[in-house]
């Protein structure tokens, strides 16, 4: 099965947007998606491989998540989703929620984060202990820093915020701008979606620890008056 889904997904490769996704996704000397590879798939066309091939067994998956090429990477992520999405009770999501943990290094691209967290472990959490999202807020790997703040989305759908501002007190100091505009992002969801007034709160502590590119992020579906707030303190 993986011989035949490997060879489905390379009968699209696009040499010209191969080049423009390896420059979009910063895989230069040095850069954060350093040594990646691209096929020059779009996302549309991935999802629609993903979910052709939704109920492969994990042990395929794993063949795929392993995968040199990035939109491989992606599509065993996009079917690891949707068996989330079909599980059938929680022993099953677990498993699964499991079997993310034990590959992030894998996910390792901020598009691979941003489509999996919050519907993988972040939903997984909602009513469990939450604490491995500390565990993978301090780790030397940036995407699974990303992990940490990313998951807290499902959170914020649910209506609490409370873990996504604990998350970016611990990443609040980070240096690459990749966790920062997360960080801001996330914050900027909170107060969309759970409450703009306990964002402000928070901001009000917190706007003069905070790096401006996460301010700037957070900030940016607040009232104008607002944002010249605090972007003047800053």
């Amino acid at each position: 099965m993986h011989d035949k889904i490997l060879k489905e997904i390379l009968s699209f490769k696009n040499i010209e947007k191969d080049a423009i996704l390896s420059r979009f996704f910063k895989t230069g000397p040095g850069q954060y998606g350093e040594g990646d590879m691209f096929l020059g798939i779009t996302v549309p066309i991935s999802r629609k491989i993903a979910h052709k091939y939704g109920d492969i067994k994990l042990i395929e998956v794993e063949k795929l998540i392993k995968n040199k090429y990035h939109e491989v990477r992606l599509i065993a992520i996009l079917i690891l989703v949707y068996k989330y999405k079909q599980s059938k009770n929680d022993s099953e999501k677990k498993i699964i929620v499991n079997f993310y943990l034990k590959n992030t290094r894998y996910i390792n691209n901020w598009d691979l984060v941003d489509l999996s967290a919050h519907y993988i472990l972040g939903d997984y959490l909602i009513n469990k202990d939450k604490k491995i999202l500390e565990k993978l807020s301090k780790s030397k790997n940036i995407w699974e820093r990303r992990i940490s703040i990313i998951s807290t989305f499902a959170f914020i759908y649910n209506s609490e915020n409370k873990w996504t501002f604990k998350i970016v007190n611990v990443l609040m100091s980070d240096e690459h701008d990749l966790i920062q505009k997360a960080c801001g992002w996330m914050l900027r969801e909170s107060g969309k979606r759970v409450s703009e007034k306990e964002l402000m709160s928070y901001l009000d502590t917190n706007y003069n620890k905070m790096p401006r590119t996460m301010l700037r992020y957070a900030i940016e579906r607040l009232p104008e008056n607002k944002r010249l707030y605090y972007l003047k303190l800053k």
